[in-house]
């Protein structure tokens, strides 16, 4: 008896030497940095500025532009995508238009850029220092490799818009590259809450449970088409609610076949994106009544996400996708991931 009283405080006691509370903080500080990526990429979607950088330069690019020349030079690579001959030069865009939408393009890289030596720097001085947890550099090493996807991916994103015969990046590449974020979002809100759990003493990582996964995967899908949505200008489609065309399922094109339908016609996709929130807003509620009686401040946070993420997702129909309004969907969506993590992360807590 006297054995096991005296062992408990060595057992509720992180490792000596690491610093799970701090490494936690500087998690959730780079989640934040991820927010602000994700609603600076919402603007740069919706001002059509993804394709005014026509090149991949990791080190040299971090550099905008600095005299009439290079403008004028960076001007001219933009002139020869099928945006700009198709749709931005018949409208009317001169070198100063150009430079507002090189602004955003060039302001998201840059933050990436931001984003990454916020993680690697920090990273590198907990290793040197033995600060890390056992168990927990794998783990920060991949979210430190998602990160480095991340921009290969936004790359690839813009690839697929370049060229004399496109008009817009792939909807799918776009879908990989806001949909890496957001997991990229979720793991460093998972991994700080472990090491938060770590510092009050229970060594154990929490786990997904069978309902948690099945949230998550509801979740996925909602999340997925939104980025269709996006990627196809689709949430132009409609600006009425509920209907769509006076009606409530809308025509769409089904001579190309289902999956064409499924994955391409915005019409549908449109449809579909905003019924099956419902589903994502069902499952998030039972979610959150489970997590209710283990952490309160968890359960309102998922359903304070969801309810704004619907009003706001309905604002964004009815104004004709309003610039800021759209951008408001893209963060609190962010913003749900993170509190869908927070809630799954309390139901996988072992004690």
């Amino acid at each position: 008896m006297v054995a096991q009283a005296t062992a408990a405080p060595l057992e509720s006691t992180p490792p000596i030497g690491t610093r799970p509370l701090a490494l936690a903080r500087w998690l959730l500080f780079v989640a934040l940095l991820v927010l602000i990526m994700v609603a600076v990429g919402g603007i740069t979607r919706l001002t059509e500025s993804g394709l005014s950088i026509t090149e991949w330069k990791p080190v040299t690019g971090a550099i905008p532009p600095l005299t009439e020349a290079d403008w004028q030079a960076e001007f001219e690579l933009y002139q020869q995508t099928g945006e700009y001959q198709n749709v931005s030069g018949p409208a009317g865009m001169d070198l100063a238009a150009f430079k507002f939408i090189y602004f955003w393009e060039w302001f998201h890289r840059l933050l990436g850029r931001v984003i990454g030596m916020a993680f690697a720097l920090p990273l590198a001085w907990f290793w040197l220092r033995g600060a890390i947890p056992a168990g927990y550099k794998p783990r920060l090493l991949a979210l430190l490799a998602l990160g480095g996807l991340q921009g290969a991916f936004g790359w690839f994103m813009v690839r697929s818009g370049l060229g004399s015969e496109m008009t817009d990046v792939s909807h799918f590449w776009l879908s990989i590259h806001l949909l890496t974020a957001l997991f990229t979002l979720a793991g460093l809100v998972w991994t700080a809450l472990d090491l938060r759990q770590l510092a009050a003493g229970n060594a154990r990582p929490a786990r997904l449970t069978g309902l948690s996964i099945v949230v998550i995967a509801v979740l996925f899908l909602q999340l997925l088409l939104g980025a269709w949505v996006a990627g196809l200008n689709a949430g132009l489609a409609s600006d009425t609610w509920p209907l769509m065309q006076g009606r409530l399922v809308p025509e769409a094109d089904w001579s190309r076949g289902a999956l064409w339908t499924f994955t391409h016609d915005p019409f549908f996709l449109h449809f579909l994106h905003r019924w099956w929130a419902w589903a994502a807003v069902a499952a998030l509620i039972v979610m959150a009544r489970k997590v209710k009686p283990l952490e309160r401040r968890a359960s309102i946070a998922i359903h304070s996400a969801f309810g704004v993420q619907i009003v706001l997702g309905i604002a964004t129909v009815m104004t004709g996708v309003d610039l800021w309004m759209a951008v408001l969907h893209q963060l609190v969506g962010a913003l749900l991931v993170g509190a869908t993590a927070w809630g799954a992360h309390v139901l996988g807590r072992r004690a």
